[in-house]
This record gives structure tokens, C-alpha cells and sequence, in this order.
């Protein structure tokens, strides 16, 4: 390489974050490279939200056609996974397709392979070096490796590898009772496979509420899926075909796969983030302020990388909000109100504090529950497992957030956020007339409770 290339803008990664930005600055005249080292589209499109979503529609599909027995309907599902599967990878391939269009059309040089750090605001890969005024990271999180005994020889799963599957195995054992294994763990349920989680915490969804976990341990029971909480997994070999682990509680659980999902990592080992000047926390994020600025000046992370929460939204958020504070404006990366959700079924739903939440930042709280058994439409429709939940302030009114636990309860939850980000209060959910009968008429159900 001789000297570096000067360029306006360089974004390390294209994440749901780095593509929209790339793409505003190449849009408004800016000279911009894009350092991707995978697929196009990051872990959403490739490895996350797509690919799971258009799987869990096959999924639950099939379970929801097996659970209709109570309402007098008996159906045989015949699943060819081998075309779920397929119509999975189809779909993340035009999503990723997609993307490479966008980034051409604008005008955005991609250059792929691993970028590192090779002086301030200078990134180099392979034989492409180059330096810019401004940089962006937004390399994002990948599947975390759990110290089991074992486990690195054996061809193991991670949800990077877990599309590429073209047949059912018959036995699954999955690591991790986190969203990513609940997910693809009780999918596979669904479609015909033995699913055995195993978690050393004592419940699924470890750092939700309480009530959430057991509602939706009652669904996966439901699927048959069998949980080994508590415990963990000391040891994994295979013979032939088959994979057997051993638990610490003793018990051996026998599997045809073996999905790992205990956790994510950040990207950012091979970014040599010292040499330009970005510093690492202790678990190898990258470090920012409240406005995305790394140690290093004119150097931004958005994403999961930088400690965000490991969902597409929050990343695509940080777009926004970063090239508003690069245009002057007064804008942070905590000025949002947050939720979120787990694609189970039971759906558990998060927006805002949760009572322990609140407590902990010191406000004064009521919390208000309503079960699914008490709402029309859950009972009608036969998927009465979860509850709503209201946590409320006391002496303001306002709404500081909620759990809803239940069918679809993905899309609810954005009437609680409305409410939220409007500053409104349960009194104006209360006396909101809501449709008869819908799940969502549960909701000013549940403020009332707040009258007595």
C-alpha cells in the first residue's frame, strides 16, 4: 500500500445502523466507503430478525393448527422443512440483495473484508487503505462460546449457522434459555423435533419478571419442549451422528444437533481499536459517551457494539439520532423510550421500567396486572396463557412502562410506547374506548385498576 485515500465518511460495518447512514451521507454529496467483512445487511437480515421471523411464521404456524383441538378443530400438519428452510434462505437472500442495490445506488464503496484500525480515523482491508474525518462503527455482536468441555470439536450450531439446515433433526439440544434459544428452540418443537434447553439460570428469560418466565415455561411445556434449568452443561462428545451432554446435575440429554445460544460477544477483535485510538470496556465493547463519540475524536459506535441493546431498532434509533447530534442538534442515545420483544408464544413484550426498574431510579410506583383469562377475546380465541402489566408512578400518573405477556402482544406493546413517548398518564388510558372484542380492549381494562 502506498499513502492512504482520503474520503469523507468510513463505516465499519452494515449493520441496520451503518447502511442508512452510509447511504444519507453518500446521498448528500459525501464521498463514503463501507468496510463489511461478512454478508450485506449485518445480523438482522442474515443471521437475526429475517431469517427467524420468516422461520417462527412456518413455526408457529404449525403449532397454532395443532392447538385448535379445544375449539372442536383437529388438524394433521405434514411440515417439509426442507422448504421452510428454503423459503427462509430465499427471503434473507433478496433481503441481503436488497441492501447491495441500496448501497450502489447511492453511491456508497464497498470494500469487504475485516477492517483494522491502522492510525486515527485510518482503516485499512486487505489492500484498500483509507482515512476520513469522520467514522462510524457498527461491526455489531456475534454468538458468545460457552467453556464446555467439548464443545469446540464437535460441529456445534449458532444462530449464524442455524438457517443453513435442510432437514429436521429428530433430537435438538439447545444452550441457552435466552431469546435466540427460545426462539429457534421452540420453532423446531413446532415443527416435529425433541427440543431439550438447558440454562443455568433457575427460570427462561432470566432477566425478565418473574411472571413473564413462568408464563411462557407453561407454553414451551405445552410444545413439549423439556427444560433443564439450573444446571448446566459440563461436557459434549459425539459418536457418529449423535451428540451426548452431560449435565452437572448428572443427567445426559442425547441430541442430533447442538444450537448454541448462552450469550453475545462484541466485533470488535480483530479492529486493532487501540491503534486508532478507541478504547475497549472490560468485555471488549467499544466505550461511547451519550452522544456516540468513541475516545478517539471524529470516531462514533452506534449498535451493539457500543453496549446498545442487541436490537435492530435500537441500532437503525442510533442512525437517526447520530446524524441528528452531527447536524447540531441536541439528541442523546438514552432520548427514546425502549421496548422490545421475545417472538415466542406466548409473545413477551417490554417497554419502559419494570417495577424493580423504577425502584431502583428511585421512583415511587404502583403496579397494575391484568391475567389474559380476564379479557373476552383470550377466551374466545383460545390463547388465554400471559397477562398485561402496568407500572404506574404514583403522585405523577405516568405511565413508566409495562410487561404484556400473551398473543401477538409484539404488536400491543406499541399502544403502551405511544402513550409513553406522548407523556400521557393512565387516566387518558382509562377513558380510552377501546374495540370490543380485541386484546387491546384490555388495556384501559387495566388502568382502571389505578381508580380503586
Amino acid at each position: 500500500m502506498s499513502g492512504p485515500q482520503m474520503v469523507d465518511v468510513i463505516v465499519v460495518g452494515s449493520g441496520q445502523g451503518g447502511v442508512p447512514f452510509a447511504v444519507e451521507m453518500a446521498r448528500a454529496g459525501k464521498q463514503v466507503v463501507l468496510f463489511e467483512r461478512g454478508r450485506l445487511g449485518g445480523s438482522c437480515i442474515n443471521y437475526g430478525c429475517t431469517p427467524s421471523k420468516a422461520f417462527l411464521a412456518a413455526a408457529h404456524g404449525a403449532g397454532r393448527a395443532r392447538s385448535l383441538a379445544p375449539l372442536g378443530v383437529r388438524v394433521s400438519c405434514d411440515v417439509d422443512f426442507a422448504a421452510v428452510m428454503a423459503r427462509v434462505r430465499t427471503i434473507r437472500d433478496e433481503f441481503e440483495a436488497g441492501v447491495a442495490s441500496r448501497l450502489g445506488e447511492a453511491g456508497v464503496r464497498v470494500i469487504g473484508g475485516n477492517a483494522a484500525f491502522t492510525g486515527l480515523r485510518t482503516l485499512a482491508a486487505g489492500d484498500v487503505e483509507v482515512t476520513a474525518p469522520l467514522v462510524v462503527i457498527n461491526t455489531g455482536t456475534g454468538p458468545h462460546l460457552p467453556p464446555v468441555e467439548g464443545l469446540a470439536s464437535i460441529p456445534f450450531l449458532t444462530n449464524e449457522t442455524f438457517f443453513e439446515l435442510t432437514a429436521l433433526p429428530r433430537r435438538t439440544l439447545v444452550l441457552g434459555g435466552g431469546y435466540i434459544g427460545l426462539e429457534l428452540g421452540q420453532g423446531l418443537a413446532r415443527l416435529g423435533s425433541e427440543v431439550h434447553i438447558v440454562d443455568a439460570n433457575p427460570r427462561v428469560l432470566a432477566r425478565e419478571e418473574a411472571e413473564a418466565s413462568a408464563a411462557l415455561q407453561e407454553g414451551l411445556r405445552r410444545d413439549g419442549v423439556r427444560l433443564h434449568l439450573g444446571c448446566t452443561v459440563t461436557r459434549i462428545s459425539q459418536t457418529g451422528g449423535e451428540f451426548s451432554a452431560r449435565l452437572d446435575a448428572g443427567d445426559e440429554v442425547h441430541a442430533d444437533i447442538v444450537l448454541v445460544a448462552v450469550g453475545r460477544r462484541p466485533h470488535t477483535e480483530t479492529l486493532d481499536a487501540a491503534r486508532g485510538g478507541v478504547r475497549l470496556t472490560r468485555e471488549g465493547y467499544i466505550a461511547v459517551d451519550d452522544q456516540f463519540r468513541t475516545s478517539a475524536p471524529g470516531t462514533f459506535a452506534i449498535g451493539d457494539v457500543a453496549g446498545q441493546p442487541a436490537f435492530t431498532h435500537v441500532s437503525w434509533e442510533d442512525y437517526r439520532r447520530l446524524t441528528a447530534i452531527l447536524r447540531g442538534e441536541a439528541r442523546t442515545r438514552s432520548d427514546r423510550v425502549l421496548a422490545y420483544a421475545t417472538y415466542t408464544e406466548p409473545q413477551v413484550a417490554r417497554v419502559g421500567l419494570d417495577q424493580v426498574q423504577a425502584a431502583a431510579q428511585g421512583r415511587s410506583a404502583r403496579v397494575l396486572t391484568l391475567p389474559l383469562t380476564s379479557i373476552a377475546r383470550a377466551q374466545e380465541w383460545g390463547y388465554d396463557v400471559g397477562f398485561f402489566r402496568l407500572v404506574v408512578e404514583i403522585g405523577t400518573d405516568r405511565i413508566l412502562g409495562a410487561t404484556l405477556v400473551g398473543y401477538e402482544t409484539a404488536e400491543l406493546i406499541h399502544v403502551i410506547l405511544a402513550h409513553m413517548e406522548a407523556g400521557s398518564t393512565w387516566r387518558v388510558l382509562e377513558r380510552s374506548v377501546h374495540v370490543h372484542p380485541t386484546y387491546a380492549e384490555g388495556l384501559p381494562t387495566l388502568a382502571r385498576q389505578a381508580c380503586t
